[in-house]
């Protein structure tokens, strides 16, 4: 089977080049410490920074025209500052090509946002913002999701609930590509991306890296059964 996204990418010295393919209905976690480059990479693959080529669908991503683009590939960014005065559904609605009430109000009802439609978003809870920025994300119902850390700022129920939701739109065929520092969440995901010092460094399902010498290497930590423990190693490498 043809992958949905094949892309080789590059933006030194923050990304060495890499190479990475997702199919249809995938769910990639993208780990790694600060600074690893995981930002770097879901950019590059949005074409918005870097050098190399992305293919979505079959289609060169720099060839995709701007009105169809929505429908093919969408990058949430981590920043949740907004200073737009814009009302929580017309920020929603800036995610279709083309005016769509019903899908609005849909994703409106879904991250139960109906109280907040009219309210600015600049006026909403940091939470309350990612909420309404992951539906402008999902408006145009597109094939492959780039996500950074969309989860941040969450409660837990409302972590639960968009893990869920995410779920449901990749039975549906989306790929999703997710940046996350929640390492309690990889069970969610099909496949682990990690990342250290700009490089691809790992590729593995949750249960294989978490048991992995690398994964306790690149993080300093060890799952310990009920949650994590420094690694003694690495504190032997940072010691004087």
């Amino acid at each position: 089977m043809t992958p949905l996204l094949e892309a080789s990418v590059a933006l030194p010295p923050r990304l060495a080049e890499t190479r990475v393919h997702v199919s249809a209905g995938e769910r990639i976690a993208v780990i790694g410490p600060n600074g690893s480059g995981k930002t770097t990479l879901l950019r590059a693959l949005a074409g918005i920074e870097g050098q190399g080529a992305v293919t979505v669908g079959g289609e060169a991503l720099v060839a995709v025209p701007p009105a169809r683009r929505p429908q093919l590939i969408s990058f949430l960014p981590a920043s949740r500052d907004v200073r737009w005065p814009i009302p929580v559904r017309d920020v929603i609605a800036l995610g279709l090509a083309t005016p769509d009430p019903t899908r609005v109000e849909d994703l409106l009802e879904r991250l139960r946002l109906g109280e907040l439609a009219d309210r600015p978003i600049d006026r909403l809870s940091t939470g309350e913002r990612a909420r309404a920025l992951l539906g402008r994300a999902l408006a145009a119902r597109p094939r492959l999701l780039l996500l950074d850390e969309p989860l941040s700022n969450l409660d837990p129920a409302w972590v639960l609930r968009t893990l869920n939701y995410l779920e449901e739109v990749a039975q549906d065929g989306t790929a999703i590509v997710m940046a996350l520092h929640d390492l309690s969440q990889l069970g969610r995901f099909d496949r682990v991306w990690m990342l250290d010092a700009g490089r691809l460094v790992s590729e593995e399902t949750p249960g294989d890296l978490l048991a992995s010498p690398r994964f306790a290497e690149v993080f300093e930590v060890e799952p310990d059964g009920t949650g994590w423990t420094l690694n003694p190693s690495a504190d032997r490498r940072s010691s004087p």
